[in-house]
């Protein structure tokens, strides 16, 4: 006799796994959190005389090659290696290089776009980000927010804009004039590449979510694709510039390597949350990010927290309320 236990929607077993998948999804998120706010503040450590002694290029690039690294072991490790006997299909492996291209379009526009505004506008503008991304997000992949999602995504963005904004210096008017200090400015031109920028952001989420749930492949074998594009891209990139004085591994030192090693865990991890989250959640974890950026340097930077800090903090907690609730 074969006896069947109930495995309804009340079963105890399907409510622990419920709750460890939960714990699971909160302590990546978690992580994630605290790799990207603790990103800022480890660059700052590592400046020598308020300069950064690394080449910066080359950093992307040894970070591109951890994670391909990872991948690789991953995937030996989980027994999947047969997969790379054989060339794969380029079919197959040509929809990988998009996402490498956007971001590296990406990483140029942000240097170009600081001739045509001052990096505060950048920073209060770049936020326009969230907006792309969702927009995209329900277009491309057929994705149909409720009202109140839409509503906490705008919450979301607003809280970026005010934090943004309460980290401005914007001094004395007067004193700014009889010193000739920067002020805010942005150009017609300058507009127009921060609206590129935001839509290739944005597109490059939304297409590496797609490519990443379209294929029924092993994520550790996906994400090999992806970071063999990263670190060609990324390493022609920094090879061919001629501008840098610094030499290849010139500058690193021990926070360099842990700067290396929490973005290479981090693009891992991001790729998780595409394949079986989504883009949104992404923008949630950066959007966090951001407030334990300021928590970590006021810390550890003795940087200033004004009151005005709670107003992003209460965003953001509204708008997950809203989106996730």
């Amino acid at each position: 006799m074969i006896v069947i236990q109930n495995v309804g929607t009340s079963s105890p077993a399907r409510i622990r796994r419920q709750w460890v998948k939960r714990i699971q999804w909160g302590v990546l998120l978690g992580l994630m959190v605290l790799i990207y706010g603790s990103h800022a503040p480890l660059i700052t450590l590592t400046k020598v005389e308020g300069q950064v002694p690394f080449n910066p290029s080359s950093c992307v690039v040894m970070i591109e090659l951890a994670k391909l690294l990872i991948s690789l072991v991953t995937l030996v490790l989980s027994g999947a290696s047969p997969a790379l006997r054989a060339p794969p299909p380029l079919v197959l492996v040509a929809p990988y290089a998009v996402p490498a291209i956007l971001y590296a379009l990406n990483n140029n526009l942000v240097v170009l776009m600081q001739a045509y505004m001052d990096p505060s506008s950048y920073q209060v503008l770049s936020n326009l980000k969230i907006a792309s991304t969702a927009l995209l997000y329900s277009v491309c992949l057929g994705k149909r927010l409720r009202p109140a999602q839409w509503l906490a995504l705008g919450f979301l963005m607003g809280a970026g804009v005010c934090h943004s904004y309460s980290s401005l210096d914007l001094g004395d008017p007067e004193r700014a004039d009889t010193e000739k200090a920067p002020r805010l400015h942005i150009t017609a031109w300058g507009l127009f590449l921060v609206l590129v920028y935001c839509c290739v952001s944005g597109l490059a989420a939304v297409y590496t979510e797609r490519v990443l749930k379209s294929q029924k492949l092993p994520l550790s074998l996906q994400n090999l694709y992806l970071y063999v594009f990263g670190v060609a891209i990324n390493g022609l990139a920094s090879f061919s510039s001629v501008a840098s004085e610094k030499s290849f591994l010139e500058g690193y030192s021990g926070a360099v390597w842990l700067i290396i090693a929490g973005q290479a865990a981090n693009g891992l991890l991001m790729s998780v949350v595409l394949k079986h989250g989504s883009g949104i959640t992404r923008l949630f974890v950066i959007s966090c990010s951001m407030l334990v950026n300021a928590l970590l340097s006021w810390a550890t930077l003795g940087l200033q927290l004004s009151p005005f800090f709670l107003v992003p903090v209460s965003m953001v907690g509204l708008a997950a309320y809203l989106y996730y609730i």
